[in-house]
């Protein structure tokens, strides 16, 4: 069962974020994730029922930090469905209540997206892939629903969401387990020509993908790259003015939520 932390304890944990990682093997221009400074914009709405808790992840092998988050007005947010979401290489859930994603949440419902509930756990800087005994994908793909379960949440409607080193780790997880998730949407996800979503994008066939990326991105020409080879058109595929930030990737978080609230609403067919 896991340990839920003070509100305290989390706001003196998230004080700072951790430095660059590396991420899917790529160039070395693209080895170092910057910081996610500036932060976003958050709006002014509240957050619903947010969670921190300490939970135990078998496929991991330790205990990792495991956050939710409902839109107000929506109680515990029994029933809802849920979006995974993958942290990139310098952010962890701890960071989440401070990058406002509860608020971001709120808001865009209230906007008229569909209700969902966010959740995401602990991955580390692993690219969300296996490495000997520690597997952050088979976590998210196994453990997180059923974590997700226990609270009332609707595990058997799933979308995934990620930026950078978690962009990649979403666009993986759809491709691993095609047809598991209603949409995946992902932030200048860290990818590269030849990597290992490039070599399964056909395996995207019939999930709906998202694509964010801000023209200053040095990512920007490969996410491009990406967009083209897709075995469907992306469901969104924007290049708005941006670097590889918080700044940039809260500016496209609301049209995200849309397009995640809607894609986690009708009933599979």
């Amino acid at each position: 069962m896991g340990r839920t932390l003070s509100r305290r304890m989390v706001l003196i944990a998230a004080g700072g974020i951790a430095g660059a990682g590396l991420v899917g093997g790529l160039a070395a221009r693209q080895l170092a994730e910057p910081r996610p400074r500036p932060g976003p914009a958050v709006p002014d709405a509240p957050a619903g029922d947010e969670r921190l808790i300490r939970i135990a992840s078998a496929a991991r092998g330790r205990e990792v930090d495991f956050w939710t988050a409902v839109p107000e007005g929506y109680g515990d947010g029994r029933g809802l469905p849920v979006c995974l979401v993958l942290h990139g290489a310098s952010a962890t859930p701890r960071d989440y209540g401070r990058f406002g994603l509860a608020r971001f949440l709120t808001d865009a419902v209230r906007r008229g997206a569909p209700p969902f509930a966010l959740a995401g756990a602990t991955g580390g800087r692993l690219s969300w892939r296996p490495s000997g005994n520690d597997d952050p994908q088979r976590m998210v793909r196994e453990e997180v629903p059923a974590w997700c379960a226990r609270r009332g949440f609707d595990s058997s409607r799933l979308a995934v969401w990620g930026w950078s080193m978690g962009g990649f780790g979403a666009l993986l997880l759809a491709e691993t387990y095609p047809d598991w998730l209603r949409m995946v949407a992902a932030f200048s996800p860290a990818v590269g020509r030849g990597d290992a979503v490039f070599a399964g994008a056909d395996r995207l066939r019939g999930t709906p993908v998202g694509l964010w990326c801000g023209r200053q991105d040095n990512f920007l020409k490969d996410v491009r790259a990406l967009a083209r080879v897709l075995p469907e058109r992306p469901v969104r595929a924007s290049w708005a003015d941006g670097r590889h930030n918080f700044g940039y990737w809260g500016t496209v978080i609301p049209d995200a939520f849309a397009l995640i609230g809607g894609a986690l609403t009708p009933p599979r067919t």
